[in-house]
């Protein structure tokens, strides 16, 4: 890959992999060394993306790379400091803040279904998952986040 192609999807969708590793992490600095992370195994690697499946294939090494980060800090037992998100909308906080609590394995499914506007079916593939299990995910997901939402006038 050259240094042309690797500028230009970095800046493509660098803010989409930092978006969707931060809904999965929940910490800023964690999300931008994931997002470091999946451009530079781009860099590294022999890689051909199919122009079509380009943001497909780095959100599933954000969703690996994820993985990793969460079995390492397992292992090693450390705590990362938490940020706050800067959203003036009192809905809209209320929003992310019930989408974050999730628990990660329903979380990423929202996030890439509603905020990177993927199909179920792209999704079971990015995280390497069963389309059923997907969908059971996203159903219980919509359960939870209408239960915490119920207050608010928000639409699933």
């Amino acid at each position: 890959m050259t240094c042309e192609e690797l500028t230009r999807l970095f800046q493509r969708y660098a803010n989409d992999i930092y978006r969707f590793a931060y809904s999965i992490t929940h910490h800023a600095a964690d999300a931008e060394d994931i997002c470091q992370t999946v451009f530079c195994r781009l860099a590294k690697g022999d890689i051909a993306l199919e122009p079509e499946r380009e943001k497909a294939w780095l959100l599933q090494c954000t969703a690996n790379a994820c993985r990793d980060r969460y079995r390492f800090l397992r292992r090693h037992n450390t705590a990362p400091l938490e940020e706050a998100a800067d959203i003036p909308d009192e809905t809209e906080r209320a929003v992310l803040e019930a989408v974050m609590a999730l628990p990660a394995k329903y979380r990423a499914p929202i996030h890439l279904y509603y905020y990177e506007g993927y199909s179920q079916k792209e999704i079971a593939g990015i995280l390497s998952l069963s389309l059923t299990t997907v969908q059971t995910r996203m159903q219980r997901a919509r359960n939870m986040l209408r239960k915490e939402l119920s207050s608010y006038d928000v639409t699933l």
